[in-house]
């Protein structure tokens, strides 16, 4: 059986776990990271040299790095639904789950820090805003784009990229901080709440 090696309340980890609900893909999950065991011990840095979660152990093959999990996952257990096999649809889902990863993890970091961490090294106060200012310039990036399709972040239908996405609105949505009013990601997170991966793992049981 899959194994997932990492806390439910890592951003990441909820990635993988999502997208194994659209799979219907049994799996045996260990809590690893903050709170749980440490990553720095000789047993899990065998398995990730970066000392991050997730890891997913799939029979012999071991793999890290989220976005690249959950590609695994799509490619080799679905039938292209979720991960399309047309190479122009598959690379408007790979564009946006980079941009996520790339682009709009960036933007939030420093407010996530500061606002939700309280981390004392992330207290100043102009970066802060100008990190919630970026935050927000991203956001409307992501309503442009549900106001342009009228459904999901890559087009008409659910597709992988949706899950990275969702759980960074979602990050957004829940951050202490000035939200600006987005019709169209309120209407998709609503379209999103259906999906019981959704509920459980990105709005933690809730709709």
């Amino acid at each position: 059986m899959l194994q997932i090696l990492g806390r439910t309340s890592s951003i990441n980890v909820r990635k993988v776990l999502w997208t194994c609900s659209e799979l219907r893909l049994p799996f045996e999950q260990e809590d690893w990271g903050a709170g749980f065991r440490p990553l720095d011990t000789p047993e899990f840095l065998a398995l990730n040299p970066n000392a991050m979660v997730p890891v997913i152990k799939d029979g012999d093959f071991v793999l890290w790095e989220s976005n690249s999990i959950i590609r695994y996952l799509a490619g080799r257990y679905q039938n292209g639904a979720l991960y399309p096999p047309d190479v122009y649809a598959r690379a408007r889902c790979d564009q946006w789950i980079d941009w996520q990863a790339s682009e709009l993890n960036r933007a939030w970091s420093y407010a996530f820090l500061a606002l939700v961490r309280r981390s004392p090294a992330h207290q100043d106060a102009r970066q802060i805003e100008q990190s919630c200012a970026n935050w927000e310039k991203h956001m409307t990036l992501v309503e442009r784009q549900l106001s342009k399709t009228g459904a999901y972040i890559a087009g008409q239908s659910f597709s992988l990229a949706d899950i990275p996405l969702a759980l960074s609105i979602n990050r957004w949505l829940e951050t202490p901080l000035q939200h600006a009013d987005l019709p169209a990601v309120t209407a998709y997170m609503q379209r999103l709440a259906a999906r019981e991966g959704f509920r459980e793992y990105c709005r933690n049981g809730t709709p």
